[in-house]
């Protein structure tokens, strides 16, 4: 048995190098994506200013400029002028969802219009992925000639977004390698010629490659299955085995397990371990068995 878990402890410790590495892969590939989430950055401060090019045409301007896009905040950008302009508020809400609809970040913003004189905000709105927690109003009025800034603030998850939805994909695949570490770390009953232990319970000497029971230079023979039933017991002396545990890895590969099979060798066990009264397998109710040592 301790052959068994010295064999399982390495193919546990291979596997989970596996899983390991490929975690860090996936990890790795995600943020792989930072310098793509540069370049929509970039992108957007593009857009930015085609909405302040397209709103000085409404408003009659083009020749005007739309001074630099300058981040105020992190998320949040601001679009100002050199020429006062004039814009009804239909178009600017119309204007900037056209144009930031191709910004594959921005489902999520608030735009407030504020005044350059004393910044108080002169028209506001708030888009949203789901269009019923929009927040427009005052639709189709004009706003007089005057100064403005448009200040944009995007919600802050858009990158994170991206990285988040690669790493959960990666998750399927990061669960069946996982399943494949379980499944194959999952113990096996041996074969008889690699029951190589040895056990010493009280004055009994257990050998496991012989079959044997040795007590006072006398053998007792054991069979196959009652070596391989003695061996789980011999290996957690004085520790609960469950029922469901000793049929399983005694039984598993031999198809239907008859209840009574484990009962009988049990009970075959206990005779020939009678030779010393300071050892017993006694049942643990509701439970299991458990190989009591004493002394």
């Amino acid at each position: 048995m301790r052959l068994n878990r010295t064999l399982l402890s390495g193919k546990r410790g291979y596997l989970f190098g596996l899983i390991l590495l490929s975690f860090i892969a996936v990890i790795c590939a995600a943020f792989s994506f930072t310098g793509s989430d540069d370049f929509v950055i970039a992108r957007r401060e593009i857009l930015l200013r085609r909405i302040g090019h397209e709103l000085l045409l409404q408003s009659g301007d083009s020749t005007s400029r739309v001074l630099p896009v300058t981040k105020i905040a992190e998320n949040e950008y601001q679009i100002r002028f050199e020429n006062e302009l004039t814009f009804r508020s239909d178009s600017l809400v119309n204007t900037t969802q056209r144009l930031l609809a191709i910004d594959p970040l921005a489902r999520d913003y608030v735009v407030n219009v504020l005044n350059c004189g004393n910044t108080g905000v002169a028209y506001g709105f708030a888009i949203s992925g789901n269009i019923k927690d929009d927040i427009i109003a005052c639709r189709g009025r004009k706003q007089p000639r005057a100064c403005y800034m448009i200040n944009i603030k995007f919600k802050p998850t858009g990158v994170v977004t991206v990285k988040t939805q690669y790493l959960l994909g990666g998750l399927p695949f990061l669960a069946f390698v996982g399943f494949l570490f379980f499944r194959s770390a999952k113990p096996r009953k041996m074969p008889d010629d690699q029951l190589t232990e040895r056990f010493t319970l009280g004055s009994v000497l257990f050998d496991a490659q012989k079959r044997q029971l040795i007590i006072n230079n006398e053998t007792i023979d054991l069979t196959g299955t009652e070596t391989r039933l003695l061996l789980i017991f011999a290996s957690s002396p004085n520790e609960t085995i469950e029922r469901r545990r000793l049929q399983k890895e005694i039984w598993e590969d031999e198809g239907v397990i008859v209840g009574r099979s484990l009962d009988m060798f049990i009970s075959k066990l206990r005779k020939k371990l009678e030779v010393d009264p300071n050892i017993n397998i006694v049942v643990i109710r509701g439970k299991g068995y458990k190989l009591e040592v004493n002394g």
